[in-house]
């Protein structure tokens, strides 16, 4: 071993004479598995945006034609946005919420700028967009008094070819235009440049192609961030698209080897090849194909008797190959694992499967739906919305504009809540919520919360259900004030009845 002095250090660390292999295997360039293997080095928006066209054009065609990659698309967007990610507004004032609450309610019917769909489809729609095309657009489209909406705002859904990737260069401005996307100076994204019109439709003026600057307040861009600084999204399928075609074509091979064995139904041979033409099985006429094979055909139920000489061999067509059923449940389990989805649960295959196995697979898919739910569709999608929504409702003078200026944060404090899960067994999932809220270690509301509800309706809804009954005379067991009883019990209005006293603690 030699030594090397560092003279401005004061003191000396031992050199090795050889060079070191890699400590890593996966950081070696020797060896017939990293020989070949030579991986891009490209950033995030080169390696994203580099076969971007391409791979959109193979996902929607994936999802279009190809069942898995349809069921794929369809279970993710049920379980992420399943009938809506509500908002619940937390103003302080007990009113406003209330009134929040009803114009949201009256707006999400009249918000899709096309009138096809209200918010909640548009946020399946944008969901579905994500998973497919990598990202979701969308133009906050203000809108006059006189169009009638209960809120002057709505949205207008894009998909995004609508934001060239090919939009890359510096402006004399100082700002920078990434792959369509506009930043200033310090990195700030200031605009959008969008074409107005789909680039895949045909027919258009070139003009309809000039791409047209929003300010990107009025843009709404969703998408799974993979690394630091990437611009634009990628298909969830991209990693899955071409298993998926393999797994299609040996899929269509084996069924087609299977048609083709089935025309066969047997063989008729003959001591004499050259034969008379006559049909063996009903003696008059034989058949004949273009090349002169003659064709012989059996009906149902029939006996017939063959000439002298001739004998009849039945096919015996090939099935599956043996290995075929796992080699496509191996595939299939790689390609939704590849998309976060438990092969169980998109495809319905719960073979050899426990109830207790099930609810962990499931219990740690609702982990990633919940993450991507509240990393990225809530923070990306509804929160932008929510608050261009609370700025048109100044706009339409529902709230003072003084008011929202000076207290922008209270309004603005929302919780974003999806559907609940379903329960796996109601009667210990419900028992085990009602203990926990015994014991102090939840609440109501948040119990409430958790199954997609709002803890002040269903306070308003249990209010109104037990005034009706009381003026109706009526006792539940579900009501807790008056203690367990015979189910819908009725009443006389005699006063000194013992079930209409009051219950002592």
């Amino acid at each position: 071993m030699r030594y090397r002095t560092l003279a401005n250090r004061g003191f000396i660390l031992p050199m090795r004479l050889h060079n070191a292999g890699s400590a890593y295997e996966g950081g070696s360039a020797t060896g017939s598995r990293a020989r070949n293997w030579q991986p891009s080095a490209a950033g995030p928006n080169s390696a994203a945006t580099q076969n971007l066209t391409m791979i959109r054009r193979r996902a929607r065609d994936a999802v279009r034609n190809d069942p898995w990659a349809k069921t794929a698309v369809t279970r993710w967007v049920s379980n992420v946005i399943a009938t809506g990610i509500q908002p619940y507004p937390k103003h302080p004032d007990r009113a406003m919420r209330m009134l929040l609450k009803q114009l949201w309610a009256d707006w999400t019917a009249q918000s899709d700028a096309d009138g096809r769909l209200d918010f909640y489809g548009q946020q399946a729609l944008a969901e579905r967009a994500m998973f497919v095309d990598g990202e979701a657009l969308a133009i906050l489209r203000p809108r006059l008094p006189r169009d009638g909406l209960t809120v002057p705002l709505q949205i207008q859904s894009l998909e995004g070819d609508h934001l060239p990737v090919e939009l890359t260069h510096p402006l004399a401005n100082g700002n920078e235009i990434v792959n369509g996307v506009e930043f200033d100076k310090i990195g700030r994204r200031v605009a959008y440049h969008l074409l107005p019109h789909h680039p895949g439709e045909y027919g258009r003026m070139k003009s309809a192609f000039l791409p047209k600057r929003f300010d990107s307040a009025r843009i709404v861009h969703a998408y799974q961030i993979l690394r630091p600084g990437q611009v634009r999204g990628v298909s969830s399928l991209a990693t899955v698209l071409l298993r998926l075609k393999t797994l299609d074509n040996f899929d269509d091979a084996v069924a087609f080897r299977q048609e083709v064995s089935n025309l066969f139904a047997g063989f008729i041979k003959k001591q004499d090849p050259t034969g008379d033409g006559i049909d063996p099985i009903h003696g008059g006429p034989g058949e004949f194909d273009e090349d002169g094979t003659p064709i012989v055909s059996l009906e149902p139920g029939s006996m017939n008797e063959l000439a002298p000489g001739e004998d009849v061999a039945f096919a015996s067509p090939p099935g599956a190959p043996n290995d075929y059923q796992e080699f496509t449940r191996q595939q299939l389990m790689a390609a939704f694992a590849s998309v976060g989805i438990p092969y169980e649960i998109a495809t319905g295959d719960l073979r050899n499967i426990s109830d207790r196995t099930l609810r962990v697979v499931v219990n740690e898919f609702h982990r990633l739906i919940e993450q991507h739910q509240w990393g990225t569709f809530i923070h990306q999608w509804c929160r932008p919305i929510w608050n261009a929504w609370l700025e048109a409702l100044v706009i339409a003078g529902h709230i003072s504009a003084a008011d929202f200026k000076s207290h922008k944060r209270e309004w603005q404090r929302v919780t974003w809540v999806p559907e609940g899960w379903a329960y796996f067994n109601p009667v210990q999932d419900v028992k085990a919520k009602t203990d926990e809220i015994r014991a102090g270690l939840t609440s109501k509301s948040a119990v409430i919360l958790a199954q997609g509800e709002d803890p002040e309706t269903v306070l308003q809804e249990i209010i109104a259900d037990n005034e009706a009954a009381d003026a109706a005379g009526l006792v539940f067991d579900s009501d807790g004030r008056n203690g367990k009883r015979s189910s819908g019990t009725q009443l006389d209005d005699d006063p000194a009845d013992p079930a209409r006293q009051p219950l002592t603690t």
